[in-house]
């Protein structure tokens, strides 16, 4: 996966201008992440050098995060998929990204989400069985210092909607 680098300027930090061009590029990128630069450069109607330069750009403001492989839980043998919310211990609110980092370190965590609400965390969990998740709740968040509850809601299906793009008319 490539991933920018860390004085690159993300787009959370600010809304970073997008052109129609570049509009058209993370379209065609969220769609295949795999297309070449010749056949990105065609959708696009630039040269691929051209091409090249807004997607190195892209990546290095930050808007484009990485390239990587949407593996299939269940083709690797994590058949259970299951969303954990979790709330912290007010004294370990000072302390909430090193928490998510922990969490996104583990393998059996998908994506970890830092949320509004009653709960601080909401965490994407893929794992072989329910004795799996049995194990990844009690060893990973009850036993750790700074949750003070949990609540597991399980996955039976995913559909995955349409890849990130920009909304027609931004940037």
């Amino acid at each position: 996966m490539l991933k920018p680098s860390s004085s690159s300027k993300g787009s959370a930090r600010g809304q970073i201008r997008l052109d129609a061009i570049d509009r058209r590029l993370l379209d065609e990128l969220a769609r295949d992440g795999r297309m070449t630069n010749s056949a990105l450069a065609a959708a696009a109607g630039i040269a691929p050098s051209t091409c090249l330069g807004r997607v190195r750009s892209l990546v290095e403001q930050g808007v484009i995060r990485g390239f990587h492989a949407d593996v299939d839980p269940a083709a690797v043998g994590r058949d259970l998929q299951a969303m954990v919310a979790v709330q912290v211990h007010p004294a370990a609110r000072r302390r909430l990204a090193e928490f998510g980092e922990q969490m996104a370190a583990l393998p059996q965590v998908e994506n970890v989400y830092f949320i509004a609400g009653a709960d601080d965390y909401l965490i994407h969990v893929a794992t072989a069985d329910a004795a799996g998740l049995r194990a990844f709740v009690l060893d990973h968040l009850s036993a750790h210092p700074a949750v003070m509850s949990t609540e597991t809601i399980l996955i039976f299906d995913h559909v995955r909607a349409r890849p990130t793009a920009p909304l027609p008319g931004q940037g």
